[in-house]
């Protein structure tokens, strides 16, 4: 294996890659000389003495040791876990800039993999930069050497967990209280036996989900109650997989509402929730916005979990149907319920695993006028390439990751003719190099 040089180096960073480190190349005189670097704490036009720490054939990554010239878009990070904790990699970057450098990051993606350029370039965006995440999973490590128990979000290096005190970009309730939390486990008995805990937010009631290796000694019980108590929490246990989760105590309903719509979603404490309340609802806006529904359209959500675009599009649809499908038949079990809370009888609900072959399912005979999808990691290439396109008016993509958006909509141009009518990004996680996008699609012309 070749040594690393940890001699500082003095480097000129020309760019932000799409993580949120700065690029470089070593200098003359390097052993090195060209190979591309990726900086963490680096911004573009910055000069900055760095040090390696990692070495591969195509490229190597080294961490700022001092910044020499600073960019004019560099901040103070608000957190003072930045830089070690790798839940946020860009509070050094000016939010305006933030944005400016994702919006870019989609465009590039675009253009670059599905060779697709939007006619026009949505307007990003922004909601609350802080204490906006409602939703996420800690890692908890008992370190034997501190004689400390961490919980946290993983490290830059990602071997590591973080050991936090306080995190700015979780919900107050529970980001100012992690120091606490990490107190109460290193007290449990079972400490060693949590590997993990996970968080969510509704309007009324934050739940913390603590996995668990070990069956709990009925003192690290009551220690949890007392602490849900005392600090506002329901606590969940959650011996074995999803399905055994269950309250500690007396259940509490976890719920959120969009007001815009007069609807409000109830979920469980593992369900997919959007993590940003406040841009939740300004894409939910957008979305329709840009679909357009008339009175009597059908409309298709796919990848619909617990209806969060779904029920919106029908409370707008007047007389028309709105069909949600979704893989998850607890989402879909819960989005009828949602459904039937709401009064909202013009929509349906589906399961199906979307990645598989779909031509048995009723559903997809039924004729469609508009199409949502907003499909996790992977994108919709499976289910676009069985879809009767030709049937839609428009299509309205909402993405969580570029590269696979980019993908799918050089499919829909170059091969099923469709135009990219136009494209933008949300920052549904602010501080983080995560690209959240929307784009609307328009049909072939008609000959």
């Amino acid at each position: 294996m070749a040594r690393i040089d940890r001699s500082p180096q003095t480097l000129s960073i020309l760019d932000l890659s799409h993580d949120g480190r700065g690029v470089a190349r070593w200098p003359e005189g390097h052993a090195q000389a060209g190979k591309t670097v990726f900086v963490a704490g680096a911004l573009p036009g910055e000069t900055v003495l760095a040090e390696q720490t990692a070495r591969s054939r195509h490229f190597d990554e080294a961490h700022t040791l001092k910044v020499q010239t600073a960019s004019p878009d560099r901040v103070s990070p608000r957190c003072p876990h930045f830089g070690t904790c790798g839940g946020c990699v860009l509070q050094h970057l000016a939010e305006e800039r933030q944005i400016a450098y994702k919006q870019q990051v989609l465009l590039d993606n675009l253009q670059r993999i599905g060779r697709v350029v939007p006619a026009d370039v949505l307007p990003p965006l922004r909601a609350e930069a802080w204490g906006y995440r409602r939703k996420g999973r800690l890692s908890v490590r008992r370190v034997e050497k501190k004689d400390k128990t961490l919980v946290g979000f993983r490290e830059q290096d990602p071997r590591f967990v973080a050991d936090l005190s306080e995190c700015h970009v979780v919900v107050p309730q529970l980001g100012f209280k992690l120091g606490a939390l990490g107190m109460l486990v290193d007290a449990l008995d079972a400490r060693r036996e949590i590997p993990q805990i996970e968080f969510i937010a509704g309007d009324a009631a934050t739940a913390l989900v603590f996995r668990h290796l070990q069956p709990l000694s009925a003192a690290d019980r009551a220690r949890l109650a007392a602490f849900g108590q005392e600090h506002g929490f329901v606590i969940f246990l959650q011996p074995g997989g999803v399905d055994s989760v269950h309250p500690l105590g007396e259940d509490a309903t976890l719920a959120f509402r969009l007001p815009d719509w007069d609807i409000e979603l109830q979920f469980r404490p593992l369900d997919f929730i959007q993590v940003n309340a406040r841009l939740n609802e300004m894409m939910i806006a957008r979305a329709l916005d840009l679909l357009e529904v008339q009175p009597g359209e059908r409309v298709l959500d796919l990848f619909c979990g617990l209806g969060n675009f779904t029920l919106p599009l029908a409370r707008v649809a007047g007389d028309g149907v709105v069909v949600g499908v979704e893989g998850d038949a607890g989402l879909v079990a819960r989005a009828r319920a949602n459904a039937e809370r709401n009064g909202l009888r013009n929509v349906r609900f589906h399961a199906a695993d979307l990645a598989q072959d779909l031509t048995g399912q009723p559903w997809l005979k039924a004729g469609f006028d508009k199409l949502l999808l907003d499909p996790a990691r992977a994108g919709a290439i499976e289910v676009l390439r069985q879809l009767p396109l030709k049937g839609f008016k428009r299509i309205v993509y909402v993405s969580c990751h570029p590269g696979s958006l980019a993908r799918d909509a050089g499919y829909l141009v170059h091969e099923a003719g469709w135009t990219l009518r136009a494209a933008g990004v949300m920052d549904m996680f602010p501080h983080t190099a995560h690209v959240e996008s929307i784009a609307v699609f328009d049909p072939p012309a008609k000959r």
